[in-house]
């Protein structure tokens, strides 16, 4: 499945800068690898921590295995090879998205040169064994990136709305962390039922931006108005990242 961007909030979106640059973002991961990998060992974790009589309460769901016994070193190799993936599965995609770009800009203006700046890359939903306060400890980033001091991170809006690139300024408190997006403000079914597949895409239409959906019905649950404002979101962990450039939508293709 290397190569597809999958369902949910994953997204190719172009966009462009305040100087008019045009950038290509790719939100997606590991096409269900990590998902089926987190299944399996959480539920050996459970079976585990149940048998060993662990102190965390099971209610809290938040079992877990030990990193230096064969389960856990099984499960963090899986985990990276998850990460490994989702990597690979950017990349290919905006190697595709590039190609695009260049056949069409060869065929409808009047140069052929496109210069490329490096690619950020950020992964979240991960654990990391990190140094923090002179120790060395497991960082588990959900819903989060990892942004050190200097950094390169990215934090997407919701379609059709803002996204951030930024640096990191290497926050010890947040573990050299930051939001890795807008964040939902209600549910995906309380946005199906409250935004219908017309209304979302003449939003998107009124604001000029082109949508790319197969599978339209389902559109209602990532219009902008599901997600938190991503300039408020910004502003409040501003202790954490320099926003360096600020990116609107021009295009949108959602799985």
């Amino acid at each position: 499945q290397a190569g597809t961007l999958g369902g949910g909030n994953h997204f190719i979106e172009l966009q462009t800068d305040e100087e008019g640059f045009l950038g290509v973002m790719v939100h997606t991961g590991s096409r269900n690898v990590g998902d089926a990998v987190c299944r399996y060992f959480d539920a050996k974790a459970k079976q585990l921590n149940l048998q060993q009589h662990s102190p965390v309460p099971p209610e809290w769901n938040l079992a877990y295995l030990p990193a230096d016994r064969d389960i856990g070193k099984s499960y963090i190799r899986w985990m990276e090879f998850a990460m490994a993936f989702a990597k690979e599965n950017r990349a290919k995609i905006t190697g595709i998205v590039i190609e695009i770009i260049r056949r069409l800009v060869a065929e409808y203006a009047d140069f052929t040169e496109i210069e490329l700046s490096e690619p950020i890359d950020c992964h979240h939903n991960y654990a990391a064994y990190e140094e923090h306060a002179g120790k060395r400890v497991w960082v588990h980033r959900k819903g989060a990136i990892r942004v050190r001091e200097g950094e390169w991170g990215i934090i997407p809006g919701a379609m059709g709305a803002s996204s951030y690139l930024v640096k990191g300024k290497g926050s010890p408190e947040s573990f050299h962390s930051c939001s890795h997006g807008a964040g939902r403000q209600m549910s995906r079914k309380e946005a199906m039922e409250k935004f219908g597949v017309e209304d979302t895409i003449l939003d998107l239409e009124s604001k000029g931006i082109f949508l790319g959906k197969t599978r339209k019905r389902d559109i209602g649950e990532e219009a902008r108005f599901a997600y938190k404002d991503i300039d408020f979101v910004i502003a409040n962990e501003l202790d954490l990242i320099e926003p360096i450039r600020k990116l609107e939508t021009l295009g949108v293709v959602k799985g």
